[in-house]
């Protein structure tokens, strides 16, 4: 009797830790740290509502904006860490801290899955005064301060990487006006209404206006011409000696179990190599780049170091 009674207190004990520990065991929360509409938001609805489907259970996209960036990525990372909330970040995980923004930086969560990255770009209303980079360029440089750009929150990646574009011309932070906004949705809202001459986002974040005959891109930023924009030139090939790729993934509180995050990044990956996923992203043009959680990881590490001379630059001039 007492034996069967050990058993049936080993079985229950059992089976309520393989309840407690089923994974998910509630509705999921995917931050996204910047707006509705934009490149960062329509990933995030993608893998939420495809891990909605692996799992059988309820994955909702947060928009949670503001701070730069800070807001979202801070608040995912403070979150609860048994998987429950998911961030996408984005490379302002790598800058804000050095700009003095916020004290978070990658080493507050374990990545699960890079699955993007696009080279920023130079987006101008269709019926621009400027055919190309060259002239968008000797523009500023005769009239600092008085072209008007956007694509982000000041000091967010699509920020840095024009300042990067002006130190390799030799020119200033302030050559051209900077207004902030919570990503490229708005600001290209902004641009197609006249408020702004130019913004610094990623082709794909501009891809229907661009379609549509509304905008044109003066240049990208990538060290080579893309596959699938093979007709956009590139401003290393334009004589301007620089190169930035945004990029976007999932990520997790520092402490999450290794369980979850297994289990995460396995259905990730599952998700990122369909065809399903590859045909998405052709369609709405955005890059494809994966990397699992190790790769991720060490990729960020390099995030850090490739950013500093231009924060550093950044941070004189304020």
């Amino acid at each position: 009797m007492r034996l069967l009674l050990t058993l049936l207190a080993t079985l229950t004990l059992a089976t309520g830790c393989q309840r407690d520990t089923t994974y998910p065991s509630r509705s999921v929360t995917v931050i996204c740290p910047w707006g509705a509409g934009g490149g960062t938001d329509r990933i995030s609805r993608y893998f939420a509502d495809s891990l909605r489907t692996h799992y059988d259970n309820p994955f909702v996209v947060v928009n949670k904006t503001g701070g730069s960036g800070a807001t979202g990525h801070s608040f995912g990372a403070n979150a609860r860490p048994d998987g429950h909330t998911i961030t996408m970040i984005t490379p302002e995980l790598s800058t804000m801290y050095q700009l003095g923004i916020t004290e978070l930086t990658y080493k507050k969560f374990r990545p699960i899955l890079q699955m993007n990255a696009d080279p920023a770009a130079i987006i101008v209303a269709a019926d621009s005064p400027w055919p190309d980079i060259q002239s968008f360029i000797a523009s500023i440089k005769a009239a600092p301060g008085t072209v008007k750009m956007s694509g982000t929150a000041a000091g967010g990646t699509w920020d840095l990487a024009r300042v990067g574009m002006l130190q390799a011309v030799n020119l200033q932070r302030e050559s051209v006006i900077w207004v902030p906004t919570n990503g490229a949705a708005e600001s290209l809202k902004e641009l197609l209404g006249g408020h702004l001459d130019a913004v610094c986002c990623s082709v794909p974040e501009a891809a229907q206006q661009i379609a549509d005959g509304q905008l044109k891109v003066l240049a990208v930023m990538s060290e080579e011409r893309s596959s699938d924009y093979p007709e956009l030139p590139t401003l290393i090939e334009s004589g301007f000696s620089w190169s930035s790729v945004g990029w976007r993934g999932l990520a997790v509180p520092l402490d999450t179990p290794d369980d979850v995050v297994s289990s995460l990044a396995a259905a990730c990956r599952t998700i990122a190599e369909s065809d399903d996923f590859q045909a998405y992203m052709k369609k709405e043009g955005f890059g494809i780049k994966i990397r699992g959680p190790g790769e991720f990881r060490s990729f960020l590490e390099k995030q850090d170091l490739q950013w500093k001379p231009v924060v550093a630059a950044f941070d004189q001039d304020n």
